[in-house]
């Protein structure tokens, strides 16, 4: 560049000085050279800006004068343009006035359409400018690019390679190519498709609810424009998560389900009552517009791709995370040791929001946030918001604050383009420029499609109670087939008749389809059941030689390594562990089972809240050098391992990120997924992906993966939100083997546990909701010996090994579960219990009848049994077990609780309060005379 501000005249002065406005807002606004340049001459530009007065004598030639003045208000007509322009754009196809701006004018800037002759098209420094013979030319084509009907926001972006790559996309109609007559008539047949199809449902299911897609069916053409270029881009999985809103059509033409299979839903949701009977593993389906399907992908010359559509519950938006999930499962590599490596490539996830929900719900921004991260990112997700410019019947200025149903996107910096769902071509060019721009810079894009619901919320809906001016226009608006078949017509690429025609093929497709539905509906596949007994068959042990070799491993880092002082003392113990009763602690024998199981081939991933170092300090499985702060995990080193482990820390969240783990886990069924809440009651911030996906997804839409939850659970003062997990939440949820809810007190049963859960992932998945301990973690008498660990196996219910040798004096059972166990023992002298039997249930689902039956039979003189409890009584296993345990025993035998009384709240504030209450539960359960308890069988 020249080296004085002055060496610039006419418009070239005028273009600089508006670089120079930017700059002074934001250097990075402007290119590299131009940030150089400024930094540099920053004095001399702004005194040139404060006009310097000229050398005595001088004169400037009053028509440079004149040229820079109306150069620098065209510059930053120009910049306005190009910044806010989609605020002129008419992205509605029922014809409302755009917001604009009035710095989008002419007059805002004091300069004329005259003015703008006068200047050459150059100003623009955009391909637009070539053969264009003024600004005034330049101006209009660059108001045709940005203000039509497509708009698009990108002032938001930090990094300038990726604004220019929009910009010059923009401005050279980058992705505004190929549309052949051919491929005009490919994407009519697809509205066809789309649009007769509605409207046989419309007709033929009158007031079925379907959730139409009439209005945005445009989006069906970009689909398979994203499906088709992802596939040729070498993408070897597409991933799709949406809501109801034509997630019919979109089952029907994107992912190839037969309109047989969708027709025969419609005829048995009124079958009659006997045929819905569940069957014995419950089974209960889901309705149509929540289903999920898989098909694969395969065009000319390229390999099939499987495309997923991932069932989605009512929460509409609560599938962002897991279709995140599910993408990041396709591209970790696992199957080698250390962390997976990972192709961005691989997949490509594509979520369809509405526009009411993407502002609404907290977990779209909550995964936004994750889309960077380490441990989350998958290289980009191109977002499409379906939007009908109603919320069910909620008006935009009744459910968001911002002007676009996207702006939340912006504080990610992801890309915005605005897009009238009636202009078919620019739809498109959007929905490839989306893709374009996600493989380029492995970020996330945003379409926001604007269009129209041409029926109510659902179809039994009336919706002009609450919009009847808004329904008045849709009621006379074409449809978006009929407008693009006439701009067809009209250009010779095809007939009316042959318009008719196409019609009328799709709708004897239709009627084909019905017929041999009422012939023969399609039932919902039921899942097979798992062999009978697995999970009390499984082996977990592992050997003596073979743990001393892992440990060995766990506790080796590089000779550069600086270990910090006081974790180098944890691993001297951890080193000595092995010849010492009941010294391996809680994370130690965590670490060995990982250990063990990526050596037997089973990749492990493992997120939550702190989870590399542990809530509690515990784990360490990711060291950091007291020198460097570089990062080393022993376990991503092992000499033997065959798979993957991961470990990362979460983003403070619950919902999204233990949404992604579940989408991970259903795809990757391979592994051995884990999710750590920080606290256990912090899972209340999941309750719907827990309640809608993990317990409920395999009954639903037969999707049940071994996913793992680890929730820190028991009462040691820290307050109400400390205290409990929330176990009987779970318990409330168990049913037809859905889950497995664990409370287990040793770390000898946490490491088999682990190793079992693993052994099942494939044979009998399900999640495993772990009640994990705080105070238990170091605590001697959870502790476990190496014995243990090579000869054990995960047991269901613990008997008392002490009163197990004097089984004909005891007279009272205590039953309980996970830590209150260790506070009875270390709390109550064991001359106290001659006549007490303690019996832990470390399992509490599926319930160990029969394990806890054989126990119980085993004191036959035991004439009281108790269940302890720390939770209230209206919270914890109480309601759960009492039914189950009271049906075990003799009629004769006394049944009664101990345990805090039923409370709003689930522990009290004070450590003093607690201490106190926690020494009362337990005199109670081994000293208290007993009332038999009135007990509800299950």
């Amino acid at each position: 560049m020249r080296s004085s501000i002055a060496q610039f005249f006419g418009p070239n002065a005028g273009y600089v000085l508006e670089q120079y406005e930017l700059y002074k807002q934001n250097p990075t606004a402007v290119d590299a050279e131009f940030r150089d340049w400024f930094d540099r001459h920053h004095e001399q530009v702004q005194a040139y800006v404060e006009a310097t007065p000229l050398p005595a004598g001088a004169s400037a030639p009053e028509s440079n004068a004149v040229d820079n003045e109306h150069a620098i208000a065209a510059a930053r007509l120009i910049r306005y343009i190009r910044e806010i322009g989609h605020l002129a754009a008419r992205i509605d196809p029922l014809g409302s006035n755009p917001p604009s701006d009035p710095s989008l004018s002419l007059s805002y800037h004091g300069v004329s359409e005259a003015d703008l002759h006068s200047l050459p098209a150059s100003i623009l420094r955009s391909p637009l400018a070539q053969g264009l013979t003024n600004l005034q030319q330049g101006v209009q084509a660059l108001r045709e690019l940005y203000s039509h009907t497509i708009g698009y926001e990108s002032d938001h972006i930090q990094v300038y390679e990726e604004r220019k790559w929009f910009h010059d996309s923009i401005e050279t109609k980058r992705f505004f190519y190929g549309f052949t007559p051919q491929r005009k008539r490919e994407i009519l047949e697809r509205l066809t498709e789309a649009e007769m199809f509605e409207r046989f449902l419309h007709t033929t299911f009158v007031g079925q609810k379907r959730f139409s897609l009439e209005g945005c069916d445009v989006v069906l053409p970009m689909l398979d424009s994203i499906i088709r270029n992802a596939a040729a881009a070498g993408t070897k999985e597409v991933v799709i998560g949406m809501a109801h809103r034509g997630r019919l059509n979109v089952l029907a033409h994107i992912l190839g389900k037969p309109y047989h299979n969708i027709l025969s839903e419609f005829l048995l949701a009124h079958r009659d009552a006997k045929s819905m009977v569940r069957d014995a593993h419950g089974w209960t389906g889901d309705v149509k517009y929540h289903l999920g399907a898989r098909r694969a992908y395969k065009d000319s010359g390229i390999e099939q791709m499987p495309i997923t559509l991932t069932p989605n519950p009512s929460h509409l938006e609560f599938v962002n995370p897991v279709i995140a999930g599910r993408a990041r499962a396709v591209q970790d590599e696992r199957h080698q040791p250390g962390l997976p490596e990972r192709d961005r490539m691989a997949s490509l996830a594509i979520i369809i929001h509405g526009d009411a929900a993407f502002p609404g719900q907290g977990v779209v921004a909550e995964t936004l946030n994750m889309s960077g991260l380490e441990g989350y990112s998958i290289g980009g997700t191109i977002h499409i918001i379906l939007n009908n410019q109603i919320g069910f019947s909620t008006d935009p200025h009744d459910s968001r604050t911002t002007i676009y149903a996207s702006d939340l996107a912006k504080g990610f910096e992801i890309p915005i383009v605005h897009v009238n769902a009636d202009d078919v071509e620019s739809c498109v060019a959007a929905a490839r420029m989306s893709l374009a721009y996600r493989n380029e810079f492995h970020k996330d894009f945003l379409v926001d499609l604007v269009g129209y619901r041409r029926w109510g919320h659902n179809e039994g809906d009336e919706p002009t109670f609450t919009q009847p001016l808004m329904y008045e226009k849709i009621s006379k608006h074409p449809t978006v087939r009929h407008i693009f078949a006439t701009q067809m017509i009209a250009d010779g690429i095809i007939s009316e008749a042959e318009v008719d025609t196409l019609t009328q093929k799709v709708r004897g497709k239709l009627d084909e389809a019905k017929h041999l539905a009422e012939a023969s509906p399609v039932l919902a596949r039921r899942p097979e059941l798992p062999p009978p007994g697995i999970a009390r068959r499984t082996k977990t042990a592992v050997a003596d030689e073979r743990l001393r070799e892992l440990n060995e491993q766990l506790l080796k880092t590089p000779d550069t390594f600086t270990m910090n002082s006081k974790l180098a003392r944890l691993f001297d113990k951890r080193r000595t562990a092995f010849e010492q009763e009941g010294a391996i602690d809680w994370a130690h024998a965590e670490a060995l089972a990982f250990a063990s199981l990526v050596c037997e081939g089973v990749p492990i991933r493992m997120t939550g809240q702190d989870s590399q170092r542990g809530t509690f300090s515990n784990r360490h499985l990711v060291l950091h050098d007291a020198e460097t702060g570089v990062a080393y995990a022993p376990i991503q080193h092992l000499t033997n391992a065959q798979a993957s482990f991961a470990v990362y820390n979460s983003p403070l969240s619950e919902s999204a990120v233990l949404g992604f783990e579940y989408g991970y886990s259903s795809h990757a069924p391979d592994a051995l997924v884990l999710w750590e809440a920080q606290f256990g009651d912090f899972a209340n911030g999941a309750q719907v992906i827990i309640d809608q996906f993990i317990v409920s997804g395999g009954k639903k839409w037969g999707l049940q993966p071994s996913l793992v939850l680890l929730l820190p659970h028991g009462y040691e003062g820290q307050g109400p939100e400390h205290s409990s997990a929330r176990l009987e939440r779970f318990l409330q949820l168990a049913a037809d083997d859905n889950i497995r809810v664990a409370n287990c007190t040793t770390a000898a049963q946490y490491f088999h546990l682990l190793r079992r859960q693993a052994a099942l992932r494939n044979v009998d998945p399900r999640p495993l909701i772990l009640m994990t301990p705080k105070s238990l973690l170091r605590h001697p008498k959870a502790g476990s010996s190496l014995n243990d660990l090579s000869n054990g196996r995960f047991y269901r219910v613990m008997d008392d090994s002490v009163a197990a040798t004097r089984r004909a004096d005891i007279r009272r059972l205590v039953i309980c579960t996970g830590k209150v166990y260790i506070d009875l023992i270390t709390s109550v002298d064991a001359a106290q219990m001659s006549e007490v039997a303690v019996i832990r249930i470390e399992e509490l689902y599926s319930f160990p009848d029969a394990e806890l039956r054989e126990i119980i039979e085993a004191y036959p003189h035991a004439q009281e049994v108790v269940w302890l409890q720390e939770e209230p009584r209206n919270m914890g296993a109480w309601s759960y077990v009492a039914p189950r345990i009271k049906g075990l025993l003799a009629p004769e035998v006394v049944f009664g609780y101990a345990g805090r009384a039923e409370s709003a709240s689930p522990a009290e504030g004070a450590l003093s309060d607690h201490q106190e209450e926690q020494q009362r539960i337990i005199q109670q359960a081994v000293f208290a005379p007993l009332q038999s308890q009135t007990v509800v069988m299950a």
